[in-house]
């Protein structure tokens, strides 16, 4: 990591993760990211027709200085598993013949789950799943998210259009088990969330045996403006051209100033844990992270289900 400094203030130089903007096929590294709405094969599911040809695998970090590639290593995947909630349903037993032991589960319109039948079922072969309100969920990608922890046998990742309530069907094809359950959609509670990811960086910093950031309101706008503006430009440079840096003024004294930003966005940034994880399985966000400089953090989320990556995240460090 690189510094420029100036007589007043030391900024420093940080990394933006894609995490899922891009996805990789078999954990080889390709030359072309498959855009999630452009690049894979996808459609509605009907009646015991399900599209098991593909699978949606793990992401990339990005380096936005050298736009240099590397994929998260089996242990990454590991951290990334480890906080997050893998399935939707609860294990207990599923009655003979169906795939819930629930009539209904909620999801974030983040896509925070996939959609997992329940019970630890196994070995249940090909099935299919359709939805019936396809302003909510549109339908399914022919895979999961299994850097998330989740498997291909018996969970699939949904296509979130809209909020509301829809019936999901999925059954095995040789018959043996067909079962309905109700999935409901509920906007995402953005400051919560916000205030979640400041608590998980927080318990990364005791683990460490560093102090506690405060919420930096001086940037809490700019943290906010900086997670919208990534849907007009992903990086650290700004859409007018400006460096990231000039989100947040700090205080007209004579002092040192420290600031540093993490971005991410993307399908595996889909709630405050994923996120975090994300940006602690890079060693230039984990360095903002844990870096013990800094004395607040400002956090930003902006989700737009009709952009390309859906979910913007910033987190926007400092000492003022």
């Amino acid at each position: 990591m690189t510094a420029a400094a100036s007589l007043r203030q030391t900024r420093m130089t940080i990394l933006l993760s894609l995490n899922a903007a891009a996805v990789m096929i078999a954990g080889v590294l390709i030359a072309g990211a498959i855009l999630l709405n452009g690049g894979m094969d996808f459609r509605v599911v009907s009646e015991r027709t399900d599209d098991n040809g593909g699978a949606v695998e793990a992401p990339e970090l990005i380096d936005a200085e050298s736009n240099s590639e590397t994929a998260l290593t089996d242990e990454q995947k590991t951290y990334v598993t480890s906080v997050h909630v893998v399935n939707g349903t609860s294990s207990a037993p599923v009655p003979s013949g169906e795939l819930w032991a629930e009539d209904s589960i909620s999801i974030y319109e983040s896509a925070n789950y996939d959609i997992c039948v329940g019970g630890e079922l196994s070995g249940l072969g090909e099935m299919y799943w359709q939805t019936s309100n396809t302003e909510v969920i549109s339908g399914f990608f022919s895979g999961a998210r299994t850097w998330l922890g989740y498997s291909n046998d018996t969970c699939r990742f949904p296509m979130i259009v809209g909020t509301g309530t829809t019936t999901i069907t999925a059954g095995t094809y040789d018959g043996t088990r067909r079962d309905s359950i109700e999935v409901t959609v509920v906007e995402i509670p953005k400051i919560k969330w916000e205030y979640e990811v400041l608590s998980l960086v927080n318990q990364e910093r005791v683990r460490n045996g560093l102090d506690k950031l405060s919420w930096g309101e001086t940037c809490t706008n700019a943290a906010e403006v900086r997670a919208e503006e990534l849907v007009t430009l992903y990086s650290h440079t700004r859409p007018d051209g400006s460096s990231w840096e000039t989100a947040c003024d700090p205080p007209d004294t004579n002092r040192t100033y420290i600031e540093g930003e993490n971005l991410v966005v993307g399908n595996s940034a889909v709630s405050p844990e994923t996120t975090v994880a994300a940006w602690m399985n890079s060693e230039k966000h984990r360095e903002n992270i844990l870096n013990p400089n800094f004395t607040k953090l400002a956090v930003g989320f902006y989700f737009d289900p009709s952009s390309t990556y859906k979910t913007h995240w910033s987190q926007y460090f400092s000492n003022f």
